[in-house]
């Protein structure tokens, strides 16, 4: 008998609520079928230590939910969980909706920052809610990966664009172009301060499955995937500074924050910076406990004034 039980910490609309209903992720992607056996609770599953059965399951959920024929990424990139990146689409919906009149508006531009090899928020945005999204990416592997799934999925092209960001100290600059308007940027910072901090963070994720600590990782990850100078709190520092000449251009900035004692530092940021709005949007996928932080130099009538030209 198959488990409905759902994870009910997400998003009312995500697709993702109830388990994993591999007889028919099977039925939408056969080549899943080799890598789903009984586990010791007796459930069909995966080897979430197998980076190739996790990269066929992702397959599978676009392809099911998100009729996305065609996504691979190269090994060693990170491997993205689909049911949490859909849920910060749908709680950031759910924000753009407040100046809507309290509807999900549709057709709207984003900006997805660093995009990855993945491109999963665009895909998830796209397919969800008919979002248009520019996504930047500095690494130009990372890149590639990303048009190649564009390419191979024709009815992507005109929903989504990829700007190569060649500046590393910029985030903004020669990725939004004059006259351009956002109504949100979204953002996965970089989560770790440095390599060794990110290799100590996979050999805890490694404990925490109960796994050999030879077991190859699933999740995968590059540097600037994984980890940049000063983790992700300076990441988010620089977003937020030239947030602020981008300030009449977009709506909403956004980005996730993975630790929560960060989130002082970046209050503070903000409110030094101008923004006079300011969210805390709490999220959570099983045991695992995320938000990210919203902010806005618009105040309230001129955000909804923006939103009704869609």
């Amino acid at each position: 008998m198959k488990n409905t039980a759902e994870k009910t910490q997400l998003h009312p609309r995500n697709r993702h609520r109830g388990r994993y209903d591999f007889p028919a992720l099977i039925a939408s992607h056969p080549p899943l079928a080799e890598f789903v056996a009984v586990n010791q609770y007796g459930d069909e599953s995966v080897d979430f230590a197998d980076p190739a059965a996790v990269r066929m399951l992702n397959q599978a959920l676009l392809h099911h939910f998100y009729q996305i024929e065609h996504w691979t990424i190269p090994d060693g990139f990170l491997c993205p969980p689909v049911p949490g990146r859909a849920d910060y689409v749908h709680h950031l919906a759910d924000l753009l909706a407040e100046d809507n009149k309290s509807v999900v508006p549709r057709n709207i531009n984003v900006l997805d920052i660093g995009c990855g090899a993945n491109c999963i928020y665009p895909l998830i945005g796209n397919r969800e809610y008919d979002w248009r999204f520019t996504g930047s990416e500095i690494n130009e592997e990372a890149m590639r990966s990303a048009n190649a799934i564009i390419a191979a999925n024709p009815s992507l092209n005109r929903g989504v664009r990829l700007r190569r960001q060649k500046d590393h100290q910029a985030i903004f600059s020669g990725i939004i172009h004059k006259n351009e308007q956002y109504h949100a940027v979204i953002c996965n910072p970089p989560f770790h301060a440095s390599a060794s901090e990110a290799q100590q963070g996979s050999q805890r994720k490694v404990r925490n499955l109960g796994l050999a600590k030879s077991a190859p990782l699933n999740f995968g990850g590059q540097r600037d995937e994984l980890w940049c100078e000063g983790g992700e709190k300076a990441f988010i520092a620089r977003i937020i500074d030239e947030s602020v000449m981008f300030s009449r251009q977009c709506i909403w900035f956004t980005s996730l924050v993975s630790r929560k004692e960060n989130l002082p530092d970046i209050w503070r940021a903000l409110e030094q910076a101008g923004a006079v709005a300011v969210r805390t949007v709490e999220m959570a996928q099983g045991q695992k406990q995320s938000r990210f932080i919203a902010w806005t130099f618009m105040e309230k009538p001129v955000r909804e004034r923006q939103m009704s030209r869609v």
